[in-house]
């Protein structure tokens, strides 16, 4: 039973809602599918056709479960972020870059919603390692950062990496998107650092980031479901 079935009087439109829940899923993974193949052979149009659907249809996939509006409007502010940061210059990088930060604002108070609502707490040793894992990180990354984008960039890696630390409050698969977030976005940071690069890293950056945002939605529905709290 997901959050909406639950609700009083909306048995029969949370199972009409479900029966589209399947094909909008389906969707998202074939288009994930299409993006990753696309940037794995260069073909930068199937990536600029691909990359601003993904998000719309996780979020659509999302709503037709009930889930919290918080985490539909994360996902949106993270489509928000994917459109702009197509383009390619420093003030689309920072809208975007904002978008996501709002969204990263969304997720945490879904969270802190979840620990209201006698979820266990994000535990306080997890934290620390992130912490540990951001200071080292911004350390070692700032000396190649260009000088506008320092400051940005730091108050949006300590919201992300925030978010990553809290998203263990919807349970193991919620926690893995939020370290895979923390992943893909600094997989970005080492580009605008210009360091050494894997092979195709476009690929490993949305390969981390689709997965991310599949694993928190994951999260939150099936904590959802299992505790039966209702969509905030």
């Amino acid at each position: 039973m997901t959050a909406t079935a639950a609700r009083p009087g909306s048995t029969g439109t949370g199972r009409r809602a479900e029966r589209f829940a399947r094909p909008v899923l389906i969707a998202f993974l074939l288009v994930a599918t299409a993006d990753l193949a696309g940037l794995l052979a260069g073909a930068e149009t199937v990536h600029m056709v691909a990359k601003p659907l993904l998000m719309p249809l996780l979020a659509g996939y999302a709503a037709l479960r009930g889930a919290p509006r918080l985490l539909v409007a994360a996902l949106l502010f993270g489509w928000g972020g994917d459109v702009f940061l197509l383009a390619d210059n420093d003030l689309a990088f920072l809208v975007g870059m904002g978008s996501f930060a709002v969204g990263h604002v969304c997720y945490l108070t879904l969270f802190g919603r979840g620990e209201g609502r006698g979820r266990a707490p994000a535990p306080l040793v997890t934290g620390a390692g992130y912490a540990v894992v951001l200071v080292v990180f911004l350390v070692l990354i700032w000396p190649d950062l260009p000088a506008d984008l320092r400051i940005p960039l730091t108050g949006y890696s300590l919201l992300l990496t925030a978010m990553a630390w809290r998203a263990g409050v919807f349970g193991p698969y919620a926690a893995a998107g939020g370290a895979l977030f923390l992943l893909s976005d600094a997989l970005i940071a080492t580009g605008i650092a210009e360091w050494p690069q894997a092979p195709a890293p476009d690929f490993w950056v949305m390969l981390t980031y689709i997965a991310a945002q599949a694993l928190l939605t994951l999260g939150v529905l099936t904590q959802d479901t299992t505790k039966g709290t209702p969509g905030a």
